[in-house]
């Protein structure tokens, strides 16, 4: 194939035209950058304050009120079942304080967790680690001076208990209740103060949103105009004069000059279209010559044809005529002739039919494809069913067994199809072993083709012969001991090839020896497989 030669670089282009497209993006993707990176900047500050600012309050000041109420709950909880005790000295209301205590231990553990976890060194954060360690000494000493107490004194006092203890308990509750009402206090105001920091956080966050949106808009507007007056608009241009051409106007030139990839783009393509339509004209005259080739092929073709068919009737002729005049030369004459002379006679004949039947193989080998070769819809099981009634006398005089599966529909050529079942069942019978011959037809489908076996119980082919046995004139066996003409084979093949498909030799069966011939043939168009 002859290369092209390169096309010559177009002319550069003058003014504006020499700016590239990636220059006007680069100056307003520039700007648009140093914007978007101040504003990426704020908007991580203010996302992070913010966050910040949300864990103190949801993650550690909303769960400290939360375990400040609980403790509240639990030491007022342990106050009435130590009070109730000392009254009624019944021992369930001492399982319901030591059960309060737990209550209170473990609120008292989480506070001391979440207290510790506040954020910064203000004095609110120190205040409220101050007010749950003064918690913890007025809650222990209420349980020293009181609680303790009372149950202590149970077994003496009994039910005048806590009228004994009454004094106590109400001076060191008091100091209780005013610190857990201290913490709560400070709690809450931590938490007003946290919930303002976090809104002024959203607000600079809206801000910083708010700017980023005008610089995308700003940006956007920006790339639109270039967009539009460098791109777009050239674009047009370009496009209007290639429809021109393509509607017919070849020598329409291509006049666009910016921007600098368009222009260049522009010229280029204006060097295409000239060697194109060149090409083109070229390609025109080349396709009517081999249109008028085409046509004197198929003459050709069937003028060949016509000789191969006169060639092979001018040669059997003779030949009949060989034969039929040696076998009258040994009636008249044979009592006159030696045993050798009939010998010979004898060769001529057998020479004579043998001919015949080489040039009637090989003219059927050159017309598979190219005489009668419509393919159309052909049931498999009818062409069965003939290639075996041409088959019978062979069948009969060997005793065969010939059985098939039920046999579908393939796309093909009746003719052909006959005469490959035909070859294939013939093969069978006449390479049988001392076993009656059983031949066995079988199928199935594979994807868009159906896939054939011929399966015999004769004398079997050694593998390494698996493709030697399908090219023309090859024999495995003296043509004494098997008549034929070693085009059988040949001739399935080309059959099957034609149809799409492929032929093949099986791998031998240890258990059941013989031969097993395998093919494809293509399945009805539009046929589905069955499940």
């Amino acid at each position: 194939m002859t290369e092209l030669a390169p096309l010559p670089p177009p002319a550069p282009p003058r003014g504006l035209g020499r700016w590239r497209l990636r220059r006007w993006f680069l100056i307003v993707g520039a700007v648009a950058v140093v914007f978007f990176v101040a504003a990426a900047g704020l908007t991580v500050l203010a996302v992070n304050v913010t966050r910040l600012a949300r864990d103190a309050v949801i993650d550690v000041i909303d769960p400290a009120v939360l375990r400040t109420l609980e403790v509240s709950t639990a030491i007022t909880a342990q106050e009435t079942a130590v009070r109730t005790y000392g009254r009624t000295n019944d021992p369930q209301y001492l399982q319901d304080y030591r059960g309060a205590m737990a209550r209170e231990a473990t609120a008292v553990a989480e506070l001391d967790r979440l207290i510790a976890k506040l954020p910064g060194s203000s004095p609110r954060v120190a205040l409220a680690r101050t007010n749950l360690a003064r918690l913890k000494e007025t809650s222990a000493a209420w349980h020293r001076d009181y609680a303790d107490a009372v149950i202590a004194a149970v077994p003496r006092l009994k039910t005048e208990t806590a009228a004994e203890f009454a004094n106590v308990n109400g001076a060191r509750f008091r100091a209780v209740q005013a610190s857990l009402a201290a913490q709560q206090a400070n709690l809450s105001d931590l938490h007003a103060r946290g919930s303002a920091f976090l809104e002024q956080g959203w607000q600079t966050l809206y801000y910083v949103l708010i700017g980023l949106c005008v610089v995308l808009i700003a940006t956007a507007i920006a790339f639109t105009l270039i967009v539009r007056y460098v791109v777009l608009r050239p674009i047009s241009k370009l496009t209007s004069e290639v429809r021109a051409i393509a509607g017919g106007d070849f020598d329409r030139p291509m006049t666009v000059d910016r921007p600098a990839e368009l222009a260049e783009l522009s010229g280029r393509v204006d060097a295409m279209r000239g060697r194109i339509v060149r090409e083109w004209r070229r390609a025109a005259d080349a396709k009517q010559q081999l249109s008028d080739q085409a046509v004197e092929l198929r003459r050709s073709n069937a003028e060949l044809e016509q000789f191969a068919y006169v060639a092979s009737h001018d040669l059997q002729e003779p030949l009949r005529k060989v034969a039929s005049f040696t076998r009258m030369l040994e009636q008249r004459y044979g009592d006159q002739l030696d045993e050798r002379a009939q010998q010979y006679i004898v060769f001529a004949v057998d020479g004579a039919k043998r001919m015949q039947l080489l040039i009637n193989d090989l003219l059927d080998l050159s017309r598979v494809g190219r005489v009668g070769g419509e393919k159309a819809a052909v049931n498999s099981g009818a062409v069965y069913e003939t290639a075996v009634g041409n088959l019978s006398a062979q069948i009969e005089d060997t005793g065969a067994t010939v059985t098939h599966d039920p046999l579908p529909e393939v796309f093909g050529n009746r003719v052909l199809l006959t005469q490959l079942f035909q070859n294939l069942i013939g093969n069978a019978l006449k390479f049988h072993s001392d076993q009656p011959p059983k031949v066995n037809i079988t199928v199935e489908r594979r994807g868009d083709m159906w896939e054939f076996a011929c399966a015999d119980n004769g004398i079997g082919i050694d593998t390494k012969y698996a493709d030697r046995i399908f090219l023309i004139f090859q024999r495995l066996h003296p043509r004494d001991v098997y008549p034929g003409t070693g085009i059988g084979l040949a001739l399935c093949r080309k059959i099957v090839e034609y149809h799409g498909g492929k032929i093949w030799l099986d791998d031998p069966d240890p258990v059941n020896p013989g031969t097993t011939f395998r093919f494809t043939l293509p399945a009805l168009p539009g046929e589905e497989p069955h499940e």
